[in-house]
This record gives structure tokens, sequence and C-alpha cells, in this order.
């Protein structure tokens, strides 16, 4: 390759790497818990969606729920110029949560705009309340899709492979962490108070043994006095 040849290759390169950084990097729905998600537990989660068009704007979010560890227990936060639909279908296997059997699930949320929606440059959250959280998975995975009022729709679906590349439509995907340790916090509170209260009562035994012998010293002492006392009134009474 000559020396042309080569300054041509390594302009056309640099052409490449700028085109590269200067492309947009597009955000994509997803979800965050608000503090933790942790397994077994409950947690309220937003799910974030931004706009992606210049001359639309979104007007509808649905939000299918994992089918494979059903949540029995979803509420909504009411979102100003927003209208919010909770669909909720018959589980293959109830669920048993306190105590109770539980036949179905939400399956889908759909929040429909009834204003101007999520307009170019913008993005909404949406908050959700749910649980039980399952113990035995370390992420969520929901599927969401994304329609503009220019009838255009983007789903949200694939799911993330690990060790590879993020799709170019990645569903939301909601990590969990390990359980709480809720109950073994609240043994220990009781423990402590069951302790404070042993000591008390330990304390109020070892006040009680105390009096007890100090006046039991002070009857002696007295019984002594006064059968000294009788005594010498014997005595004088013999001398008289």
């Amino acid at each position: 390759m000559n020396a042309k040849s080569r300054v041509a290759a390594a302009a056309t390169v640099a052409a490449s790497a700028v085109l590269v950084l200067s492309a947009p990097a597009f955000a994509h729905v997803s979800v965050s818990p608000e503090g933790e998600a942790a397994k077994g537990g409950y947690a309220t989660v937003n799910f974030k969606v931004p706009n992606e068009q210049d001359d639309a704007s979104t007007t509808k979010v649905e939000v299918a729920f994992p089918g494979d560890h059903p949540l029995a227990s979803v509420m909504t936060q009411p979102v100003p110029g927003w209208n919010v639909k909770v669909t909720k279908a018959k589980l293959d296997k109830p669920l048993e949560i306190h105590g109770e059997k539980i036949d179905e699930a939400v399956s889908k949320v759909t929040w429909t705009a009834d204003g101007k929606g999520i307009q170019p440059g913008t993005f909404q959250k949406f908050p959700v309340s749910m649980g039980q959280l399952p113990e035995n998975a370390d992420a969520l995975v929901f599927k969401a899709i994304q329609t503009y009022d220019n009838k255009d729709v983007v789903r949200w679906i694939e799911p993330q492979q690990k060790g590879q590349e993020e799709p170019e439509h990645p569903a939301p995907t909601l990590e969990l962490t390990a359980a709480s340790d809720e109950h073994g916090g609240a043994a220990a509170k009781d423990d402590a108070k069951a302790g404070t209260e042993k000591a008390a009562a330990s304390d109020d035994s070892d006040s009680s043994d105390t009096t007890a012998r100090v006046l039991g010293i002070v009857g002696i002492v007295v019984g002594a006095a006064g059968v000294a006392f009788g005594v010498l009134a014997g005595r004088r009474r013999t001398a008289a």
C-alpha cells in the first residue's frame, strides 16, 4: 500500500470513529427500585419511559408482568395526565401468601395518556408497588410496548443474555438483592427486650433480698434490746 492509500485509509477510519462517537446513545424503557428489591419482600419500582422520537409523543405504555414468577400484589400510583388499567390472569398453580391461597395475579399494566403524553426530549416515570418478590430468582424481566401518537410501536421485549452485548430493544429487568434479615432483626430486638426485663427482674429480686436482710437484722437487734430491757426490769423489782 502506497503513502496515498495509507492516508486515505486512515482518513476513512478517523471519519468512521467520529460518526460512532457522535451517534446518539438512545435510552430505553427501564425499571429500577426505590431503595432495594429484596427477594421474598415487597418493593416500589419505577418504570422509566423516555421519548426517542423528535416529532412524536408517547401516548401509551404497556408492561407485561412475568408469568414464571407471578406477583399477587401490584398497586399503581396515580400519574397526572395518564389513565391506568391493571389486568389480571388466572394462575395454573395458586400462590400461598400469608396463609391465603391466591388464584390470580397481575399479568399487565397499561398506561394511556389523556393529554399530550411524553413529548420529545422528555421522559416519564410510572411507580408501581409490587410483591411478594420471588425468593428463587435473581431478576424479574418485564416486557414493555411503547406506542407513539404517529402509530409507531417499539417493543422492548428482548432479554439480556449473560455475557453478550445488550440487545437493540432490551426488556426492562429488575435485579433482586439478597433477602432482608427482617425476622432476624425482630428476633434480636425481642432478645434484647427479654434480656432487659430479666435484668430488671434480677435487680428487683436483689433489692428485695437486701431489704429482707436489713429488716431481719433490725428485728434481731430490737428483739435483743427487748430481752435486755426485760431482764433489767426484773432485777430492779427483785432489788426493791
